[in-house]
């Protein structure tokens, strides 16, 4: 299992309705009156949509406090991922990652260095300073996946100072940004910055991983560029639907992180309980766990007997069969989970 969500692939090894852990999907849903949007928007399907996406970019901006200029879309966020390999001769990253950041680039042919994480899932910076050179794409996660770590916010700007010093670029994947401390904005914070673009998407926050809707800035001079090599039409009609109502409900995403740090510690707290689970700790709405009695592919093939699917941690470069990652979902689900793990003892 390469990515999550692939409940089709396992419906036949449970008769009733999975409950999905290998997706990190806010569980609070899309935010309220966008289905009234899509059914606005059906008619807009006989057109093509604006191939500059003007509306979009504006409410993306308005969103994230910056200028249209800046404002880069995306059929997700690994299709902007995508573009930016094309862009570079060579990607850096930190191991283990989201599985794109090395596959992406690997189908070009591109060399692609991995910088292995400390024990505590930390970017090594000395050797982050010593390895990145002139033209690379340095691509981090943030928070990471599937670790659920953010960069603290010396360490960001240190890494940043490292990547203009050698003449680099940096894209941070903020895929999982709302779901964060709002202790710092990397926006905000390298709001002049023109060696950097930042990635985030509507697909986890907003609970709409079948939109494929992804965004991102950058500099004025650097979002230019990234346009004029991105596919025509890559976001559709019903994904610029969406962005006029779900980056105006900011109480929405206040709501959801309380939701989440909520959950995220009762799943710590009973997991805690579990003699042969450790779970790491995470500033994002899944955890890693590891496992310390069975295996990856012995807790999968239990649960998915019981109705329940979890994220199998193997296929990220750096760990082994005996890590796990779980997604924070609502307390009924959540009871079941730890309900489960509990049975493996007795």
């Amino acid at each position: 299992m390469i990515h999550g969500g692939d409940v089709v692939s396992y419906k036949d090894r449970y008769g009733g309705d999975m409950i999905d852990f290998s997706s990190n999907i806010n569980p609070l849903g899309p935010p309220a009156g966008l289905k009234d949007e899509m059914d606005r928007a059906y008619s807009e399907l006989r057109a093509y949509p604006d191939i500059q996406y003007r509306e979009l970019r504006q409410n993306i901006a308005d969103y994230l406090g910056r200028d249209t200029g800046e404002v880069i879309t995306g059929n997700g966020a690994v299709d902007i991922i995508d573009n930016l390999c094309v862009m570079f001769d060579r990607i850096v990253t930190a191991t283990p990652c989201f599985s794109e950041y090395i596959s992406r680039p690997a189908v070009y042919g591109k060399q692609v260095l991995k910088l292995p994480l400390d024990d505590k899932f930390r970017i090594d910076l000395q050797a982050l300073a010593d390895s990145l050179r002139r033209g690379d794409l340095l691509i981090l996660g943030n928070p990471n996946n599937p670790t659920g770590l953010r960069i603290p916010e010396k360490t960001l700007m240190h890494i940043y100072d490292i990547v203009k010093q050698r003449g680099a670029f940096l894209l941070l994947d903020e895929a999982f940004f709302e779901f964060c401390p709002p202790d710092y904005d990397s926006i905000e914070l390298l709001h002049d910055a023109d060696s950097i673009c930042v990635v985030r998407a509507a697909t986890k926050v907003f609970a709409l991983p079948g939109i494929r809707l992804g965004y991102g800035w950058a500099s004025r001079e650097f979002a230019g560029r990234y346009r004029g090599i991105e596919n025509p039409w890559s976001v559709n009609a019903y994904a610029n639907a969406a962005g006029r109502c779900i980056f105006r409900d900011k109480g929405y995403i206040e709501r959801t992180r309380e939701y989440i740090n909520r959950e995220r510690q009762y799943l710590t707290d009973g997991l805690r309980e579990i003699e042969w689970i450790r779970p790491y700790g995470s500033d994002a709405n899944f955890m890693l766990l590891k496992l310390f009695k069975y295996d990856e592919d012995m807790v999968f093939d239990r649960l998915i007997r019981n109705g329940i699917m979890i994220r199998k941690a193997s296929s990220f470069e750096g760990l082994n069969k005996t890590y796990i990652r779980i997604a924070v979902k609502d307390r009924e689900s959540n009871r079941k989970l730890m309900g489960f793990l509990r049975e493996f003892e007795q």
